[in-house]
C-alpha cells in the first residue's frame, strides 16, 4: 500500500456522514477531512457549545462546509435513541457512520443503565446507534461502519459472564482494553453478518496508533485529584515527544471510511514501528478478537443489553 494521505480522500459530495465525539482530538479530525471532500457531516456530540466550536473551526478552513450538530451521550441508552430518531427524522440515508467517541483511565464507574462506563460508552452505546440506524444504511448502497478500535486490545480480554466488571477486581487499563477489543470484535462479527444477508455494507475497523488527543487524559469524566493532575502532566509531555498529531492519527479511519479499496472485515491503522504512527496499513488483529465463536457470544450479549437488535 502507498503511502495514503487526506489528500487520496475521493469526492464525497452527496454523501452523509455521522461521526461520534465530532467535537475534539481525532473526531473533529475526521468530521474536517470529510467536509472538506463534500460530505455532509453530523457531528454527534454530547453538548452544544463544544459542537458549535467545533463547527466554527471546520468552517474556518472549509466555509462551505455541511454541518450539523446531534446531541448525542452514548452512556445514555435513552439518549442514543433520541439521537437515532433525531437522525432519521433529517435523513432518509447515512452512507459513513464513524464509530470515534471514546473515554479511557477513568475508576470503575456505571452508566444509568447499569453498564461499565468504558464499555458502556465504547462499546455498548456504539452498538445501540448503529442498529438502530441501520435502515438508513441499508438506503445507502455501499454505506460503511468505521469502529476506532486501539492497539489496547492487544492485551484485552472478553469474559462473557462479566462484561460490566461486577465480579472481577477492576482494573482501568484492562476496562479499555476489554472496550477496544469489543469494538474490534464487533467490527469483525459485523461484516459475517452483512456478508450472510448478502448487504451491501462495510464494516472496518481502524485505530489511531499513538496519537494526541484528551482521551489520555480522561475527558469530561475525569476525577480531579493529585494523581490525576500528574498523570495529566506526563501523559502531556509523552504526547509531545512520541505522539502523532490527530490529523495524522485520523487517517486510518479516514482511509477505512472512504478508500476504494479499503475492504469490509479488515482493520487498519499506521503503519510505522510497533503501529504508533505513519499512514494506513492492515494492522495486526489479535487471536483473541478472530474468534468467531467468542464475538457471537458478545454480540447476543450486547443485543441482550442494550434491547437492539440489528435487522440484518
Amino acid at each position: 500500500m502507498t503511502r495514503w494521505t487526506e489528500r487520496d480522500i475521493p469526492d464525497l459530495s452527496g454523501k452523509t456522514a455521522l461521526v461520534t465525539g465530532a467535537n475534539s482530538g481525532l473526531g473533529l479530525a475526521t468530521a474536517q477531512a470529510l467536509a472538506a471532500h463534500g460530505a455532509r457531516v453530523v457531528l454527534a456530540c454530547r453538548g452544544q457549545a463544544k459542537a458549535d466550536a467545533a463547527i466554527a473551526q471546520i468552517r474556518a478552513r472549509t466555509p462551505e462546509a455541511r454541518l450539523e450538530y446531534l446531541e448525542l451521550d452514548l452512556s445514555d441508552l435513552g439518549s442514543v435513541r433520541r439521537a437515532a430518531d433525531q437522525f432519521r427524522a433529517g435523513h432518509p440515508r447515512l452512507d459513513i457512520l464513524v464509530n470515534n467517541a471514546g473515554v479511557m483511565g477513568l475508576p470503575l464507574l456505571r452508566t444509568g443503565d447499569g453498564f461499565e462506563l468504558l464499555f458502556g460508552t465504547n462499546h455498548l452505546g456504539h452498538f445501540a446507534l448503529g442498529g438502530l440506524l441501520l435502515d438508513r444504511l441499508r438506503a445507502a448502497p455501499g454505506a460503511r461502519i468505521v469502529s476506532v478500535a486501539s492497539l489496547a486490545h492487544w492485551t484485552g480480554r472478553m469474559p462473557l459472564d462479566d462484561l460490566n466488571w461486577e465480579r472481577r477486581r477492576y482494573s482501568k487499563a484492562g476496562a479499555y482494553a476489554q472496550s477496544k477489543l469489543a469494538n474490534l470484535m464487533f467490527a469483525l462479527e459485523l461484516q459475517r453478518r452483512v456478508d450472510r444477508a448478502g448487504l451491501d455494507i462495510k464494516s472496518i475497523a481502524a485505530h489511531p496508533g499513538y496519537a494526541a488527543t484528551n482521551i489520555f487524559f480522561g475527558g469530561e469524566a475525569a476525577q480531579a485529584s493529585l494523581l490525576r493532575s500528574l498523570w495529566t502532566r506526563a501523559a502531556k509531555l509523552g504526547a509531545a515527544v512520541f505522539a502523532q498529531p490527530a490529523e495524522l492519527g485520523a487517517l486510518p479511519s479516514l482511509y477505512a471510511a472512504t478508500a476504494p479499496d479499503a475492504s469490509g472485515g479488515e482493520y487498519y491503522g499506521p503503519d510505522g514501528p510497533f503501529e504508533a504512527r505513519g499512514h494506513p496499513k492492515r494492522a495486526y488483529v489479535s487471536p483473541y478478537a478472530r474468534n468467531p465463536r467468542l464475538a457471537a457470544g458478545l454480540w447476543a450479549a450486547s443485543e441482550r443489553l442494550t434491547g437492539v437488535h440489528w435487522d440484518l
